[in-house]
């Protein structure tokens, strides 16, 4: 018994759908109760409304500076998402993470600034950073995604949900599960960004066997 991890795929999602409806919807079919759902979390944010566009955001001084400071392939390398991640967490907050950060790099260390800064200087995606239409706005992360994933669970009966910030550069982080599942565990199985680029529409993806495989390495 191995791990298949199935996308599936949904039409474009709004902030007027509920998730845990439409993976019922578009998967229930798929889905045992050994399988782990796991879903995206910039559509999670999206289906919750937390986003917003360039032009209600008024960059000040400091998002003007210090979005120079951050490496291009990077959302807050933007002044707009600089400042939407300032609105969230704080200016001063994020300005002495900053100062912080960089310190930090001189001595060799990294990953300060984001460590500091708070949790959705991390997660926010600038334009460009998710699917269209929503390419021209900006989206926060998703609001209680660990409710959000026990929420499916309950609802599909499945073992257990995931919401995950995946990319094509192998990076993955599981942001919330339902009960007993293990984030960096899922987030290795998920390394491959199985959920695709954003055109493929594949924002659901089925972790079938989960838990035979789990109970068969522990046995």
């Amino acid at each position: 018994m191995e791990l298949e991890l199935i996308p599936v795929k949904t039409r474009i999602l709004t902030s007027k759908d509920d998730i845990v409806d439409t993976i019922e919807k578009y998967a229930k079919d798929k889905i045992g109760p050994d399988d782990v759902v796991s879903v995206a979390e910039s559509v999670v944010a999206i289906t919750q409304g937390r986003l917003t566009s360039p032009e209600e955001l008024k960059p000040g001084f400091l998002a003007k500076v210090m979005c120079r400071f951050v490496p291009q392939k990077g959302s807050l390398s933007s002044v707009y998402g600089m400042q939407a991640a300032m609105n969230v967490e704080g200016e001063w907050r994020m300005a002495f993470a900053m100062v912080v950060g960089l310190l930090a790099k001189v001595v060799g260390r990294n990953g300060v600034f984001y460590e500091l800064a708070g949790e959705q200087a991390a997660l926010i995606d600038d334009v460009t950073g998710t699917m269209p239409p929503f390419d021209k706005s900006i989206v926060y992360g998703p609001h209680d995604p660990n409710g959000v994933a026990e929420a499916i669970k309950q609802r599909l009966g499945c073992y257990g949900a995931a919401v995950a910030d995946v990319n094509d550069l192998k990076r993955a982080a599981v942001l919330g599960v339902s009960s007993e599942l293990q984030p960096e565990k899922l987030a290795q199985i998920l390394i491959d960004n199985p959920f695709g680029n954003a055109s493929q529409r594949t924002p659901i993806v089925i972790i079938k066997n989960y838990a035979k495989v789990a109970a068969k390495a522990t046995a």
